[in-house]
């Protein structure tokens, strides 16, 4: 349910008071971008696996098994990491609603609008050719120019 105008102003002003008065306390309620800390994983695990690259290519060439091997592996947990972190970040408007739960306490903030759903497309009646037959039998039962 919405909140009222008066009652979205009093938030608001609750809001500003406690990050004047404690704003340590009210960033920590702001709840972390999720966006920003699963791309910073997937960041990291491309870094990791690039010095498991260089320890796997450093293992081939000293030939020193064991060397490579912990690369590969290095690489191989790197990866796993990377992608199911990137599959968390929220995408375009599913990032206000996966931060919905979160309070947001910063000053002038509000609740996004939900966009209204689309209308429903009427459904296929027929083929391609006979959409086309009937539109034409209902444009000469009208008159071509009425």
């Amino acid at each position: 349910m919405p909140l009222s105008d008066h009652e979205q102003r009093l938030l608001e002003q609750m809001e500003q008071a406690l990050l004047a008065e404690d704003p340590k306390f009210a960033t920590a309620m702001r709840g972390a971008d999720l966006r920003r800390r699963y791309r910073r994983r997937a960041v990291i695990a491309g870094l990791i696996f690039v010095v498991g690259i260089v320890m796997l290519m450093t293992g081939a060439v000293a030939q020193v098994i064991p060397l490579g091997v912990a690369g590969f592996v290095v690489m191989l947990g790197s990866s796993w990491y990377g992608v199911t972190s990137w599959r968390r970040v929220p995408q375009g408007d599913s990032a206000g609603e996966a931060a919905a739960d979160i309070p947001d306490i910063s000053p002038g903030s509000s609740r996004r609008q939900r966009r209204p759903k689309a209308r429903k497309r009427p459904k296929n009646n027929g083929s391609f050719m006979e959409r086309m037959e009937q539109r034409w039998r209902d444009r000469r039962e009208r008159g071509f120019g009425q």
